[in-house]
């Protein structure tokens, strides 16, 4: 009996344990839940900025050619971005021009330039009584970017002309590098009517009358002076339309033509409108000045130690239609390399004088008054006027 009941325990003792044993084992259970941490999502690889291509910038391979392109005449690409293939000089003294700033080498074009330069020269004088024209920047010998002075000129279809005229005598070499064309402007909204007179209205409205002119710039204050003076140099007012205010232009006028038939590659500017320029758009470009005349009044004198204002890339013969590099080394010519130093007529050609003097600014008078919301050459109104007995 007593071997019954140990073995009967034995039997409960070791069963229960197994069966706790199995339901540890066997039981389900809840999952457990994993906490995730969300990883920040990858950054974006920099990207590497385009290598600077290697050789010199456009300006210096184009500034240091003294000869033309030996090639068809072709202005290739656009105004500020290209190059000139055949070009012609125009000779230094006409019967009625005189190139100025001679060691620029700056007097090139497309033929059909040179032709319409001794055209209006002609004309001007014999028609409308102008003496003759101080002809400044045209092209380099192949056109492409300057050393110095302009962004377009590059095709060989834009020139500058001084609004002074031509004196009565052939100018030395010396004199036309330095003497300086005169300022129409009184200051930097309104023009000097003492100095632009009708006799440059004529001369304005003779080189724009032209079919092959596709612009004239001109600094905005003599645009409004010829708007004002259009009605006595005739009834047409189709040829102010050719004429467009543009920045510094106070001391000569800039003659654009338009691409010459048939000379594939040559990128014209959009036409003109119709609108003669003398409303809105002028309005436009007088608030515009206002603006700048203010802002650089308002500027302190310049520090001569402080390091000079940081340039935009130059434009890379890369940068050029294809068909410049041709141009850059027809002719058995080559160019230079990075390790080339710029030949003397390029440094001379970059230390020349400037054609003109500064624009003026304004002076402490004239800035109050333009703050105040008046016009110069205005007084303005008395805030408290004294006021009269009537009768």
């Amino acid at each position: 009996m007593r071997r019954l009941i140990l073995s009967l325990t034995l039997v409960l003792l070791f069963g229960g344990t197994a069966t706790a044993q199995m339901k540890v084992q066997t039981g389900v259970t809840k999952p457990v839940a994993v906490k995730t941490v969300d990883k920040p999502a990858p950054k974006p690889a920099k990207t590497k900025k385009a290598p600077v291509p290697k050789g010199p910038p456009a300006k210096e391979l184009f500034g240091s050619v003294a000869e033309p392109a030996p090639l068809a005449v072709r202005s290739i690409g656009g105004y500020a971005k290209g190059c000139l293939a055949g070009g012609i000089s125009l000779p230094i003294n006409g019967p009625d021009w005189q190139v100025m700033r001679l060691s620029r080498n700056r007097n090139w074009g497309n033929p059909q330039l040179v032709d319409y330069l001794e055209r209006l020269s002609s004309d001007a004088r014999a028609l409308d009584g102008w003496p003759g024209l101080l002809v400044g920047d045209m092209s380099q010998p192949r056109g492409g970017p300057m050393l110095t002075g302009h962004t377009s000129h590059q095709v060989g279809l834009d020139a500058d002309i001084w609004l002074t005229p031509m004196p009565n005598r052939i100018l030395t070499p010396e004199e036309r590098e330095q003497i300086s064309a005169v300022s129409m402007l009184k200051d930097p909204l309104s023009v000097d009517s003492t100095k632009f007179t009708i006799d440059h209205v004529k001369l304005i409205k003779r080189a724009a009358s032209y079919p092959q002119v596709a612009r004239i710039f001109v600094h905005p204050a003599i645009k409004k002076s010829l708007c004002q003076q259009a009605a006595a140099v005739g009834k047409d007012r189709a040829w102010l339309g050719k004429v467009r205010p543009w920045w510094n232009h106070y001391y000569h006028f800039h003659v654009r033509l338009s691409c010459p038939p048939g000379q594939d590659g040559c990128d014209n500017q959009n036409p003109v409108s119709g609108d003669d320029g003398c409303g809105k758009e002028l309005d436009n470009w007088f608030d515009m000045l206002k603006k700048s005349a203010i802002w650089t009044a308002q500027q302190p004198p310049p520090d001569p130690d402080a390091e000079p204002p940081k340039k935009k890339n130059p434009l890379r013969l890369t940068d050029l239609p294809r068909d410049c590099k041709e141009v850059l080394a027809s002719g058995g010519h080559e160019p230079l390399t990075a390790d080339d130093e710029l030949p003397a007529l390029a440094l001379k050609a970059a230390a020349s004088k400037e054609a003109g003097p500064p624009l003026p600014r304004l002076n402490e008078a004239q800035l109050e008054t333009l703050l105040a919301g008046g016009k110069i050459g205005m007084p303005l109104p008395d805030r408290n006027p004294v006021r009269r007995p009537q009768g």
